[in-house]
């Protein structure tokens, strides 16, 4: 039953959740709170179905989306495994990248480069737990340090949880700091890797094809919505990543 407001109650929101992304969190849940650590074993198909009480399909489909990011390794004969710290998961702030560049003591600059709606690949759509009828914003913007490229961003972003974006044109501010200051998050999700170079982000951030990259993975959060994914790619000799623990960490 919900409230005047509109608002569902948290066993509505559970019971309303799909199974699979209820044994997704669980996994989660798991491996954040440290009860399995890396290159531990992760129950199978079977095991996890049996667990949770429900069809084996239904286990599949959590394990797979974890699979394809990055949380757990799947092999063949081998069985699940929860990832190896190749690719990292860790707490990240969301800063706005204008203050960042600034920070630095750099001039910021912007260029949209690209926006289309209903572009969404099947690995989006998956990140962003779209259905069938899922309405995404897709976006590449580049950001600048003292007119020299410091971050290209690709980014999608789930239109029924930030409707207010399909009408904006992004021009002239970037949708990072135009979702921190519209659509505030709950939590978030990063995935921080090296990656070398694609022939467009070559291009884009001025460095040879295969040139290492730091490319930063996020997913923000809202009413167990996920609100926007978006791809960060960093020319490696020119980025440092800085984290803080606490206030004076």
């Amino acid at each position: 039953m919900s409230d005047r407001g509109g608002r569902r109650s948290a066993a509505e929101s559970a019971e309303s959740t799909p199974r699979y992304l209820q044994i997704k969190q669980a996994v989660l849940e798991q491996i954040r709170s440290g009860v399995w650590r890396p290159g531990d074993p992760v129950p199978g198909d079977a095991e996890v179905a049996r667990r949770f009480g429900c069809a084996r399909m239904t286990a599949h489909r959590a394990l797979r989306e974890l699979a394809d990011e990055g949380v757990i390794e799947r092999r063949r004969r081998a069985g699940s495994r929860v990832a190896l710290r190749t690719t990292r998961s860790l707490l990240v702030d969301v800063p706005r990248i204008d203050l960042e560049i600034e920070a630095t003591g750099a001039e910021y600059g912007y260029r949209l480069l690209a926006r289309s709606l209903g572009r969404t690949t099947h690995s989006a759509r998956a990140r962003l737990r779209l259905g069938p009828d899922g309405r995404t914003l897709w976006l590449l913007c580049l950001h600048l340090a003292d007119q020299r490229p410091y971050q290209l961003e690709e980014r999608w972003i789930d239109l029924a949880a930030a409707p207010a974006a399909e009408h904006e044109s992004f021009r002239d501010i970037g949708p990072n700091r135009w979702l921190l200051e519209h659509v505030p998050f709950v939590g978030a999700e990063h995935l921080i890797r090296a990656e070398a170079a694609s022939r467009r982000a070559a291009r884009h951030l001025e460095v040879e094809p295969g040139a290492p990259l730091l490319v930063l993975e996020r997913r923000t959060f809202r009413e167990q919505r996920v609100v926007t994914w978006v791809r960060l790619a960093h020319p490696g000799a020119r980025y440092v990543l800085r984290t803080a623990s606490g206030e004076h960490g």
